[in-house]
């Protein structure tokens, strides 16, 4: 190699290299997004569970249709029991979405987002795959939301699938008509598929508090089972420390103390104090675990 060629070389190696234009990073980043999510939405483990969720309100149709097949009921007034807006699926099947929302919130549906959340980052580490995801120009911050928002997505997937699943049911099962509020008032069909979508969202929002701890617990391990484990394991305790009367002053502070919340959309008119609490509630913890995802991500040494 000549001097020439040499002056060359080191003078290309010493010049620092430009950051990628802010269009570039965004190009990239909804690229880095794109493919997380048709890599989470196509593993078998994904699919699975959200087969399920789907499953979950069929059974419930079913098993409400053979109790009342002979004319007796369910829920109160009926003999029976079961979550809330039970007793009016016969009248309407409009009532199976919200109670297969009621009855997949307080375990399935966690459970499910635990398990995508908690593999975010662990799964990455213990497949060897993290440190190829942190190349420039992706980095640590950048992967972090983008997994984030993929788990969020899922949130969202999963609440939809419930909901979906519980509406095609219930149309096939039983009547569809108008529907009589918690508060005695009767509201149109189209009006109460909107409040059906308005309830997918909010339980879908609030599973954020769970999606922010499973990522912050996926940072501190490189095992994706552990992960899993640990996040479901918090969920199951936390739902058991709110059931027990004697912590009732710190029970508010849990993020599983308002999920029925959703059920004061079915009041006329709307009772918002409690939603407005539970949507403040997972907004904190998906700040306060959020940032100790970061913080720990951003700190940790990767050599997987």
């Amino acid at each position: 190699m000549s001097q020439a060629e040499e002056t060359a070389v080191l003078a290309t190696r010493s010049t620092p290299t430009a950051p990628p234009a802010p269009s570039v990073r965004r190009l990239w980043t909804l690229g880095l997004f794109r493919s997380e999510l048709t890599t989470t939405f196509r593993r078998w483990r994904t699919l699975a569970l959200l087969g399920v969720l789907a499953a979950v309100p069929v059974l419930v149709g079913i098993a409400v249709k053979i109790e009342t097949s002979d004319g007796g009921g369910m829920g109160p007034g009926g003999g029976g029991g079961g979550p809330a807006f039970i007793a009016q699926i016969t009248n309407n099947g409009l009532f199976l979405v919200f109670t297969s929302l009621a009855a997949t919130l307080p375990f399935f549906l966690p459970m499910a987002i635990g398990v995508i959340a908690g593999d975010a980052i662990a799964g990455e580490a213990n497949a060897g795959t993290l440190r190829y995801l942190l190349v420039a120009p992706a980095g640590r911050t950048r992967l972090l939301l983008t997994k984030y928002a993929t788990t969020m997505a899922f949130c969202l997937v999963a609440t939809l699938v419930v909901a979906v699943s519980a509406l095609t049911v219930g149309a096939l099962l039983f009547p569809l008509g108008e529907l009589t509020t918690i508060s005695g008032t009767r509201i149109g069909m189209g009006e109460g598929l909107l409040r059906a979508l308005l309830i997918a969202l909010v339980v879908a929002a609030s599973l954020t508090g769970v999606a922010a701890l499973g990522l912050f617990v996926s940072t501190l391990t490189n095992s994706g089972i552990a992960a899993m484990a640990t996040t479901v394991g918090l969920l199951i305790t936390v739902q058991i420390l709110d059931q027990i009367p004697q912590l009732h002053a710190i029970q508010p502070y849990f993020f599983s103390h308002y999920w029925l919340s959703f059920a004061d959309l079915m009041r006329e008119p709307v009772y918002w104090d409690d939603l407005t609490r539970n949507l403040g509630l997972q907004a904190v913890y998906a700040a306060v675990f959020g940032s100790a995802a970061w913080a720990r991500f951003t700190a940790k040494d990767v050599t997987a």
